[in-house]
């Protein structure tokens, strides 16, 4: 395949297809598999009906599996603002987009008594927190034509996000409200984070962030001009992939949900001189 050529805010740049890097975690119905707010897990089995069993090795045809997935708790997904309006939108039908400048950042989160950024309904010492200053100072030196799409690397990088069970004992990091004003402010359409909710786990169900971000007031009335806004959560993004601006593939089934499993891909870009 010959290169994709992309001009972006006046510059041109090489679309390295050659070399995707993909920041979806695998799904694994039959082993170790990420989980949030006491899920049950993913799962897979063999269908069955009147004289046929879809698993080969247990003497079927062919494999035909039924699946049972909550996808904003099992693993990496893409959500839409029909998460939280009342208006009801579909992930299929808001997200539009299929090469999308992107920015990736790392940034280090900081105990909720350490800064005065501000969360809702509460913050406590303890919080982990995403911080305004850690967002503004590490988005400081991007290009604006690359706030299309922001993806959020934690630090430290665990490997173990992969199989993260989180919950009373393992609480994720989240956004202050500050952070995601100031993203919001950078009219950034796509959100990806290596984290489960960009809220709070237990926000007495606020979801001020998400509100926030979609721009919804509290009892879920939503605005046209955000509906083709997503958020992913549950990616990894490995230590080799370096912070930096990239092309953005987000891929979901076509489904009628307000959430489907996504697999994000990221293409590098070489700027021509």
């Amino acid at each position: 395949m010959n290169s994709l050529k992309a001009t972006i805010d006046h510059k041109k740049y090489s679309v390295k297809f050659e070399s995707p890097q993909h920041i979806g975690i695998p799904l694994n119905f039959n082993g170790s598999q990420p989980n949030h707010f006491g899920a049950p897990q993913a799962s897979a089995e063999a269908l069955r009906g009147e004289g046929f069993i879809g698993s080969t090795k247990l003497g079927g045809s062919c494999n035909v599996a039924r699946i049972g997935l909550v996808p904003h708790c099992n693993g990496t997904h893409t959500e839409c603002v029909g998460h939280i309006s009342r208006e009801g939108q579909a992930i299929h039908q808001c997200l539009e987009d299929s090469l999308i400048p992107a920015s990736l950042i790392s940034v280090t989160p900081q105990l909720g008594k350490n800064t005065s950024d501000r969360y809702l309904p509460n913050k406590e010492d303890s919080d982990s927190l995403i911080s305004l200053e850690s967002i503004e100072r590490t988005l400081s030196g991007v290009s604006q034509s690359f706030f299309e799409a922001i993806i959020v690397r934690t630090l430290p990088n665990w490997i173990s996000k992969r199989e993260a069970v989180y919950g009373d004992k393992l609480q994720p990091p989240f956004f202050s409200l500050d952070a995601m004003e100031y993203l919001k402010k950078c009219r950034v359409k796509h959100l990806l984070v290596d984290f489960p909710s960009i809220d709070k786990m237990y926000d007495e169900g606020k979801l001020g962030n998400h509100h926030c971000f979609w721009e919804l007031d509290e009892v879920g009335n939503s605005l046209p001009k955000t509906e083709s806004k997503t958020i992913t959560e549950m990616i990894y993004v490995p230590d080799d992939i370096l912070d930096g601006q990239y092309l953005l593939n987000l891929q979901i089934p076509a489904f009628m949900s307000d959430a489907a499993p996504s697999r994000p891909i990221l293409y590098p870009l070489e700027e021509e001189s």
